[in-house]
């Protein structure tokens, strides 16, 4: 049975697919003279079409009250990128690195002080507050029968010499869960590459010594700010 596209990610695609065009723009270049692909077109092409399968396969979290569902939609854009380029024979390190770079080129083109407007909502004590209440809610049964392709995570407080003003541990991850069900486990390490220029750009310092993807029991998210 096919599966069908959620209604809340249905009011979303346009604007999910034109992120996926702007990308396949801005690595056009990266495509012709790194991965020796000629057919750039024909890459687009492929490209969409398998974006609409993930699209059909995104796991729904709870929508606008949830704020991963941002993270999905941000993100598994680029399971299709990998997808495509890994059939076309390009090696791994290969994808992450076009996919890095295509993404921080993408995040740039916000005017800065609209990303640097960002960073400072992020790191505030009302976005704090926010993010203990969801990571209390996250490792609830309830949630997670209800959500179960969802993250679960705990808010970390800085202790004695820490110099983090905030942390994550994420305990279970949504992108590791999405990967396992669909056979990208070898693709998902480039997803993780992409949260440090995320983060960057927005005017935050993201230190992270261990991730799921990489077997460890949590991924240790660290914020601070960076120097202006």
């Amino acid at each position: 049975m096919a599966e069908i596209l959620h209604p809340f990610y249905e009011a979303h695609r346009g604007a999910m697919e034109a992120a996926m065009r702007q990308r396949l723009d801005l690595a056009e270049a990266m495509l012709r003279e790194r991965a020796h692909l000629s057919d750039i077109d024909g890459i687009r092409q492929e490209v969409m079409d398998e974006f609409e399968i993930v699209l059909t396969q995104m796991p729904y979290v709870g929508g606008a009250a949830s704020r991963m569902s941002d993270f999905f939609m941000r993100l598994t854009g680029f399971m299709a990128i990998s997808r495509v380029l890994r059939r076309h024979g390009v090696p791994l390190p290969m994808i992450g690195e076009i996919e890095r770079e295509t993404y921080k080129a993408q995040l740039l083109t916000v005017p800065e002080a609209e990303r640097l407007a960002a960073g400072r909502q992020f790191m505030s004590p009302e976005n704090q507050a926010l993010l203990r209440e969801q990571a209390a809610q996250s490792v609830t049964s309830s949630h997670q029968d209800e959500y179960p392709e969802d993250f679960v995570y705990d808010f970390v407080e800085p202790g004695a010499g820490d110099t983090f003003e905030f942390g994550i541990n994420y305990k279970a991850c949504g992108f590791c869960k999405f990967a396992a069900r669909h056979g990208d486990k070898d693709i998902l390490p480039n997803i993780c590459g992409l949260d440090f220029d995320a983060y960057a750009v927005r005017g935050i310092r993201l230190d992270r010594t261990q991730t799921l993807a990489g077997g460890a029991s949590h991924c240790n998210f660290r914020f601070s700010r960076l120097p202006r």
